[in-house]
């Protein structure tokens, strides 16, 4: 594996990760009204030309001051929505955010504190996307 810095494109930042909802605007209702993100983005696109397919929806959130974002849209060609997402969100204060979660009615698993290992707790959205919140990063 060549590991040099020679720079092979232009790329320069991860910009966003998909999440697939069934119902864009609970997830708005979460991701905005729970979790405090802000929207960056909100379009509606297609609409049914020839391809037989509706206006698709995609909806960009993230955190006040975050680089990147989260994509919300409806599943489509058997992605589902419910999955393990991979999302690590970074939190100044795990035991907080977690009291201030499950106060707010999120499904949000107990504090895991592990030697060595920064605190974290597990978080899901309306459809049961499931994200971490860790601390320390």
């Amino acid at each position: 594996m060549d590991t040099s810095t020679t720079r092979r494109t232009h790329i320069t930042a991860l910009h966003a990760v998909l999440v697939r909802v069934t119902d864009v605007d609970r997830a708005l209702e979460f991701y905005v009204g729970t979790l405090g993100f802000e929207v960056r983005m909100d379009v509606t696109f297609g609409g049914g030309g020839g391809g037989g397919g509706g206006a698709l929806r995609w909806v960009e959130v993230a955190p006040a001051g975050g680089a990147t974002t989260v994509g919300l849209a409806a599943p489509e060609d058997g992605s589902p929505a419910g999955v393990d997402t991979g999302i690590r969100l970074a939190s100044l204060d795990v035991a907080a955010d977690h009291a201030t979660l499950r106060a707010a009615g999120a499904d949000a698993d107990d504090v895991l504190d592990i030697p060595g290992t920064p605190p974290m707790f597990v978080v899901r959205d309306p459809d049961g996307n499931r994200m971490v919140v860790v601390g320390g990063v």
